[in-house]
């Protein structure tokens, strides 16, 4: 029986005493170069898949990847290995058009080091090769989320903290590389489930949670974004904020934070709808309270309007980040039926 174009619904025929058998449609075999007699092969997924695949590896395309760079420039080696381990691959073999400087290698290293699981394992002058030694079995996704969350958070305290009470920021860009660090661990597990079927299994977690997972992430990785920006403006101000408008801040702060909180805790405990639409009208309410101090900053001094804009513009920016979260955790709710 065929229900549309793409999906064919097949009976299964009993052959013997154990096995079962399916048909294929003859136009799907020969677009895959399959005909009879052809050696075909089956896995099966924790999540319910069946896949059949004509090659017999799944993923083994992640196993190495051999890359050309400019041997002049330690961008280039940033920008190949950041791609490479993103896109999942175990080993990443980098080989310069002339000859790689020790300082080129030292910051191969150094990246590597950056890099969740990853390692230098050979440096040479025309060979630097880095290897993931980290097993996807031993990753819990949803625990890295976690500590995402966690990061995220704590790099916007420090800089609304650096704000109000003319504190410093250092401290502040550490914090953010170990958002990069966990984002792009958590990125580089989902490109990977993409190619190698097996990696969910390896994870432990299905598919639609793992989508959800890795756009959480992005979220949280803007939220410290978000922070950075408003570390900046705190390191450029001159002078302390107004005693009056330091409770407006901090209050806003503060609201803003709890939105993208209680959205990541919605999305990791897979709370119902009821919950995440109060993230969501909470969103609303910080925004709205956002431009409302905006206006009367504008009011009372235009001047310390435009000092603090940045830092409005940041807690806004995150608030949307908090409820771009709690759509996900929308979703996800009505698709599972609560």
């Amino acid at each position: 029986m065929d229900t549309d174009a793409g999906v064919r619904t097949r009976k299964l025929q009993k052959v013997g005493g154990s096995t079962y058998t399916v048909s294929v449609p003859k136009e799907w075999a020969r677009e895959q170069g399959l005909e009879a007699g052809a050696q075909i092969h089956l896995y099966a997924h924790g999540d319910g898949s069946l896949v059949v695949r004509s090659s017999e590896r799944d993923g083994g395309e992640l196993a190495a990847t051999r890359l050309e760079v400019d041997g002049e420039s330690d961008e280039s080696i940033e920008r190949a290995v950041e791609a490479a381990y993103a896109a999942g691959f175990e080993e990443i073999e980098l080989v310069p058009t002339d000859s790689f400087t020790p300082a080129q290698r030292r910051t191969a290293d150094s990246l590597a080091r950056t890099l969740v699981g990853a390692e230098v394992i050979e440096a040479g002058a025309d060979r630097i090769a880095i290897r993931n030694l980290l097993d996807s079995a031993d990753v819990s996704v949803r625990q890295s989320l976690v500590q995402l969350q966690f990061a995220a958070l704590a790099v916007h305290r420090t800089a609304t903290e650096a704000v109000i009470a003319d504190a410093s920021v250092d401290g502040l860009d550490a914090r953010a590389a170990e958002v990069d660090r966990l984002f792009e661990m958590i990125t580089r597990h989902f490109n990977r489930s993409l190619t190698d079927f097996a990696e969910l299994d390896r994870l432990g977690v299905g598919r639609t949670t793992l989508f959800e997972y890795y756009r959480t992430a992005r979220q949280l990785r803007r939220v410290a974004d978000a922070a950075v920006e408003i570390g900046a403006v705190a390191d450029r101000l001159d002078e302390p904020v107004p005693d009056a408008t330091v409770p407006e801040v901090e209050s806003l702060a503060a609201d803003a934070r709890r939105v993208v909180e209680d959205a990541s805790d919605a999305v990791l405990d897979d709370c119902g709808t009821d919950i995440a639409h109060r993230v969501l009208d909470r969103r609303e309410e910080t925004v709205a309270a956002v431009e409302a101090v905006d206006r009367a900053l504008f009011e009372r001094s235009p001047a310390e309007a435009h000092r603090l804009n940045g830092v409005l513009d940041g807690l806004a920016a995150t608030a949307e980040s908090g409820g771009e979260i709690a759509e996900i955790a929308v979703r996800s709710a009505i698709r599972n039926g609560e």
